[in-house]
């Protein structure tokens, strides 16, 4: 039986410890399903998670790791179709988001559903296209999707001359969301506490940067949006950071603080339900992002040149346990990525 290379998980732990490069068997495409050659796959806060073995991982799969191979933003070429499966064929350039269709990007073919990847524009390198799917999602979804954004080209999308607050700005999620946002026309603040990551920022076209979050007493400081990619605020300050309608999306944290958020939005929304004034009423929420349902005009953005993926690496897949410890310590501005071609 033909054999892959992987990154193989077998117990939670430090990744360095807990995962090794392995051979397994090639995987088959099954009714509705393609096989792509990876020819890139970017790391996330949730692989990490996935190895360490966090506390919301473990609410599905206590004591061992439910997936052997993760990984799930993935450039590649599709090598093989499944009976039933036509949105793709064999030679297709493709990219998508694997997280709700098994993961298993960590290797060299993986096997999904044929709808957890999109055709990859022409123009768009395998590097890039792995960068995207996740981080650049959570970004633009945030921030209130098309319209908010202004992919077309117009002069500015709905969040024109709206003051944006990103907490966490220097990994991909922000350097993402800096970019998207000013393409809205939108005024950008960008926190990032790793001070060496400010700089990159400022060049993303953030209006102002800063290591901490500004003071909300300060009225100077009213944002009509909070981006909160790491969740370290608590939602208490995050409102104190509001203009009246404004809003908070938050996008990660602790368990804690996800409760937290969960608490605080629905509070808000039976506040806003009764007020006198619903615009003046600031809102709280957890972002449930939508894997793929954006990245076609994603994509497209980065194929034109318009959305910049700050890229650590490429790195071999034998550095898949290390490039995530450094991911997992923050010493990662942007994107790390994976390349296999």
């Amino acid at each position: 039986m033909p054999r892959m290379r992987a990154i193989a998980l077998d117990r939670y732990g430090p990744p360095e410890r807990v995962m090794r490069l392995a051979e397994l068997p090639d995987p088959v495409a099954g009714a509705g399903e393609v096989v792509v050659r990876v020819a890139a796959v970017s790391l996330n806060s949730w692989d990490v998670d996935l190895a360490t073995g966090a506390t919301l991982v473990r609410l599905e799969s206590p004591f061992r790791p439910k997936r052997r191979v993760i990984g799930s933003d993935v450039s590649g070429t599709v090598v093989a179709v499944g009976p039933g499966a036509s949105r793709h064929r064999v030679g297709d350039a493709v990219v998508g988001e694997l997280s709700a269709a098994g993961w298993g990007g960590f290797a060299d073919l993986v096997v999904a559903r044929e709808d957890a990847v999109v055709a990859r524009p022409v123009g768009l390198d395998d590097l890039t296209a792995a960068a995207l799917p996740q981080a650049a999602s959570m970004a633009w979804q945030a921030l209130g999707g098309a319209e908010a954004v202004a992919p077309d080209g117009s002069s500015g999308g709905s969040l024109r001359g709206r003051r944006v607050l990103i907490v966490g700005a220097g990994g991909g999620v922000g350097t993402f969301a800096i970019q998207l946002a000013k393409r809205g026309g939108a005024h950008v603040t960008a926190v990032e506490r790793a001070v060496w990551k400010l700089d990159a920022l400022a060049e993303l076209g953030a209006d102002v940067v800063a290591a901490g979050v500004p003071d909300g007493a300060d009225s100077r400081h009213a944002f009509d949006l909070v981006l909160d990619v790491v969740g370290a605020l608590p939602p208490a300050q995050a409102k104190e950071l509001l203009a009246d309608g404004g809003r908070a999306a938050y996008i990660g944290g602790s368990p804690g603080r996800i409760a937290q958020v969960l608490f605080a939005g629905a509070r808000s929304g039976r506040q806003a339900g009764t007020d006198a004034d619903p615009e003046a009423a600031r809102h709280i929420r957890l972002l449930a992002a939508v894997p793929n349902r954006d990245l076609p005009e994603i994509a497209a953005l980065a194929a034109a040149g318009q959305l910049r993926a700050i890229i650590d690496g490429p790195h071999p897949l034998e550095q898949v346990p290390h490039q995530l410890a450094r991911l997992q310590s923050g010493a990662v501005l942007g994107k790390a990525v994976i390349g296999l071609a």
